[in-house]
C-alpha cells in the first residue's frame, strides 16, 4: 500500500466488505474518512483483484458531481454499471451529507442495484443518523473514524513501541473488563517516552495533517484551518447558521470550560443568547463532532439524564488551537483538564460505545470522580492523577468505592504502577497513557 496511516477501523471494513449493507463512516471533518476510502480502494485492488474500473469515487463536496447525481441518480448509477452486469460494482461517496434527501435516494439505489456495495461519508451527525438513518433501517452499518487513537499515534511517532504498548494496554483492558489481575514484569523502561509521547498528543491532539508535521508552526496552521474550514462547510454552508461570530464566541467559552459541569446559564450570559438557542448550538457542536458531553452517573437512569454534562473536546489539539495556547503542559494552568480531556480521547477510541457509557461522578457535597465506566454487568470509577508525587486514594474515590462497592477501580497516574485493595475493591495504579 502506499503511505498511509494504518487505521484500525480498516481491519473492520474489510471484515464485512462482502455484505450488501451500506457503509455510513462518519467522524470530524479531516479525520482521514477520504484516505480511508483511498486505502479501502486500494486494498480492493491489490488484495482482492476487484477491477479498477469496478471501484467509482465521488465526492460531493464537488458541485458539479453532485449537481449530476442528483438530477438522476439512478441514471447516474447505471451508467457505470451497465457494462458490468453480473459483476460487483463499488460506490464511493465522500461529504455524503450534501446531498438533498439523501437517505431516501440511497434506498431506492440499494434496492435496485443489487451487485452495488455504497460506502459514504460525513462530517455530521446531523444528517448521517438523522434522516439518512430512518430510510436505511435494516441497509446500514454505520462507524466511527475519530482522529488518530494513542494507539494509532505511537504507530506512526515510534512502531518501534507498538507492540510494548498493546502489550500493556491489553493487560489493563483484560483488568477492566474481566477482572484479570496483572503485575508487570521489571520495570517499564519505556515511562519516559511514553510521558513525552502523551504530552505531544494531549498538546496537539490526533489529527493525521498535525500528527505528519514536525513542526510547532504548521501544526499550528493546520489546526486553524481545520476549525476555519468547519465553521464555513459545516456551520455557515450546510447548517446555514449566520451569527458566526457567536458561535464562535460559545465554543471559546466551551474551551475554557473544559472538564467542568456545564453551565448554561453563564453561557447564556456571556453571549446574550436564549436558552433554546443555546441548547441547540451545543447540540450542534456535539453532533458536529467538536465536543463531547458526559453525563453524570447514577443509578437512577432518569435522575442521569436530568443532570448537567460535563463538557470535553473530542480533539485536544483543536481545543488550545481556539484558546491559542499549546504551551508545555506542565507549564499549563488548565494542565489538569487537558490531561483529563486526552485520558477521555484515549477511551473514547479504545472502547465501543455501544459496549460502555463514560459517565462522570459526583454529589451534592462536591466528592467527585473523573471517569465512571459503566459496562452491562459493572461500574468502574477512574481517577486521573498526573503529578510526579506519588498518587493516594482521595476521599472522593473512597467515598464511590463505599457507596458502589465495585470489585475493580483504576487510578490513572504520570508514572506509577501498583495495587491496593480497599474493602472489597481492587484498586490499580497505571500509567494512564495505557487505558
Amino acid at each position: 500500500m502506499k503511505d498511509f496511516f494504518h487505521r484500525d477501523l480498516l481491519d473492520t471494513l474489510k471484515k464485512w466488505i462482502d455484505r450488501r449493507e451500506i457503509y455510513a463512516i462518519k467522524g470530524p471533518r479531516q479525520s482521514g474518512k477520504t484516505t480511508l476510502l483511498e486505502m479501502l480502494r486500494e486494498w480492493l485492488i491489490e488484495e482482492r483483484g476487484v477491477d479498477p474500473e469496478a471501484i467509482v469515487f465521488l465526492t460531493f463536496e464537488d458541485r458539479d458531481i453532485l449537481d449530476s447525481f442528483s438530477s438522476n441518480p439512478k441514471e447516474f448509477v447505471k451508467s457505470y454499471t451497465a457494462k458490468k452486469k453480473g459483476k460487483r460494482c463499488y460506490f464511493f461517496i465522500d461529504e455524503f451529507h450534501y446531498l438533498k434527501d439523501g437517505g431516501r435516494i440511497l434506498k431506492l439505489l440499494y434496492d435496485l442495484f443489487r451487485d452495488v456495495k455504497f460506502v459514504i461519508t460525513g462530517s455530521s451527525s446531523l444528517e448521517l443518523t438523522g434522516e439518512t438513518a430512518k430510510y436505511l433501517v435494516g441497509r446500514v452499518f454505520f462507524f466511527y473514524l475519530w482522529q488518530l487513537s494513542f494507539k494509532e499515534f505511537i504507530q506512526v511517532k515510534a512502531p518501534e513501541l507498538l507492540a510494548y504498548y498493546e502489550e500493556k494496554s491489553d493487560f489493563l483492558r483484560r483488568f477492566i473488563q474481566n477482572g484479570v489481575d496483572f503485575s508487570p514484569e521489571g520495570k517499564d523502561i519505556f515511562l519516559k517516552d511514553f510521558s513525552r509521547y502523551f504530552e505531544e498528543y494531549a498538546n496537539w491532539g490526533g489529527y493525521p495533517e498535525v500528527v505528519k508535521s514536525n513542526d510547532r508552526e504548521t501544526k499550528s496552521i493546520i489546526l486553524k484551518n481545520i476549525y476555519e474550514t468547519y465553521v464555513t462547510k459545516d456551520i455557515i454552508e450546510l447548517l446555514k447558521i449566520t451569527d458566526a461570530e457567536t458561535f464562535r464566541k460559545i465554543v471559546s467559552l466551551l474551551a475554557n470550560q473544559t472538564g467542568n459541569i456545564l453551565s448554561f446559564t453563564s453561557l447564556i450570559q456571556d453571549t446574550g443568547t436564549y436558552f433554546k438557542e443555546m441548547k441547540n448550538k451545543v447540540s450542534i457542536l456535539e453532533e458536529t463532532y467538536i465536543i463531547k458531553l458526559i453525563q453524570p452517573f447514577y443509578t437512577n437512569r432518569t435522575t442521569e439524564l436530568k443532570k448537567s454534562p460535563k463538557v470535553y473536546f473530542i480533539d485536544t489539539g483543536l481545543r488550545n488551537s481556539i484558546l491559542h495556547n499549546f504551551s508545555e503542559i506542565y507549564l499549563r494552568p488548565d494542565r489538569g483538564a487537558l490531561v483529563e480531556n486526552a485520558v477521555l480521547s484515549i477511551l473514547r477510541t479504545g472502547y465501543a460505545e455501544e459496549d460502555v457509557l463514560v459517565r462522570y461522578w459526583r454529589t451534592l457535597s462536591k466528592a467527585e470522580v473523573d471517569f465512571v465506566l459503566r459496562f452491562r454487568d459493572s461500574v468502574i470509577p477512574i481517577e486521573v492523577k498526573y503529578s510526579h508525587a506519588v498518587p493516594k486514594i482521595s476521599r472522593s474515590f473512597r467515598s464511590f468505592l463505599s457507596s458502589y462497592n465495585p470489585e475493580r477501580a483504576v487510578i490513572l497516574t504520570r508514572d506509577l504502577w501498583g495495587k491496593e485493595r480497599v474493602n472489597n475493591t481492587f484498586v490499580k495504579f497505571v500509567p494512564l497513557w495505557y487505558i
